[in-house]
């Protein structure tokens, strides 16, 4: 495996970092986590847009255009060979010394990892995931906007622990108003009345890029669709619930805190939802050759 580092591609062993990088001390940088399905990487354009804006959020200055930014990430699936991938791109604010200051870090760390994923057993997609209800809370808003894709996940981290200690896969987070967020590392959609709802992102939920491909699709295809604040009790009740993500793609949920969705089966809108965002992976993207 090669990684690319700093303009350069390196062996695994030797992709290394800083101890004083400020990524690493603070969590101080942003990410982007991108596929490709044979040799088109989905939406690439969309997910350089959001990791500058994440960047521009924490004033994180980036020292490349975001036509480099794409070309480096084609460039490191083809290093690797890879025509279906995973695709992770950290910018970190670089090293500096041991305080928060991030002027002391001149630098910016670029790396840019190639592999496959495989974030939930192949099994879930046919008979669907039982998730639970973090106990621990979203951040607020005002304090870490979860729309910065950040390099600091301890939320997520530490409500994932509450889905393992529980034995499930995944957890839902509600914000501090107990309004649905999203989950731990998905968006979460449900469907009632034959309407799709999802919760809207400014009460701390990350603007997916599968979950606006979620949203395209439905209007497209006049599937009705609403953001709306949603409680657990909305989602208990049900007739289908779906995560949404990168890695994940979209995959049913059949049950929420031991509660049966639905029939308790992948719903008929979900499943139709995930043919045509499949079909989208063939087509919207990059085109490269191995």
């Amino acid at each position: 495996m090669k990684i690319y580092i700093n303009g350069r591609f390196v062996d695994k062993e030797a992709a290394v970092v800083s101890v004083f990088d400020h990524g690493l001390l603070y969590g101080d940088g942003v990410f982007e986590g991108i596929r490709s399905y044979n040799s088109l990487v989905f939406r690439l354009k969309e997910h350089i847009d959001r990791l500058y804006k994440s960047a521009d959020a924490i004033e994180l200055k980036i020292p490349m255009t975001k036509l480099e930014m794409i070309e480096t990430v084609v460039k490191t699936l083809k290093e690797n060979r890879l025509k279906d991938a995973y695709v992770r791109l950290v910018i970190t604010r670089g090293p500096g010394d041991l305080g928060l200051d991030p002027r002391k870090c001149p630098k910016p760390t670029i790396f840019i990892i190639a592999d496959k994923i495989a974030l939930y057993p192949e099994k879930f997609y046919g008979v669907g995931l039982a998730i639970v209800t973090a106990v621990t809370k979203r951040n607020l808003v005002q304090a870490l906007d979860p729309r910065i894709k950040s390099l600091n996940y301890l939320n997520n981290i530490l409500a994932k622990i509450d889905a393992i200690k529980s034995g499930t896969q995944e957890a839902i987070m509600l914000n501090h108003d107990d309004y649905v967020a999203e989950c731990t590392s998905d968006n979460i959609f449900m469907v009632k009345d034959n309407e799709l709802l999802t919760p809207p992102v400014d009460i701390g939920a990350l603007e997916g890029i599968t979950r606006d491909a979620v949203i395209q699709i439905a209007k497209r295809t006049d599937v009705p669709f609403c953001e709306k604040l949603l409680k657990m009790e909305d989602f208990y009740t049900a007739d289908e619930v779906f995560l949404t993500g990168t890695a994940a793609e979209i995959i049913p949920v059949v049950k929420i805190d031991e509660r049966v969705i639905g029939n308790g089966k992948p719903g008929k809108l979900t499943l139709k939802l995930l043919k045509e965002f499949r079909e989208l992976t063939k087509t919207d993207g990059v085109k490269y050759v191995v």
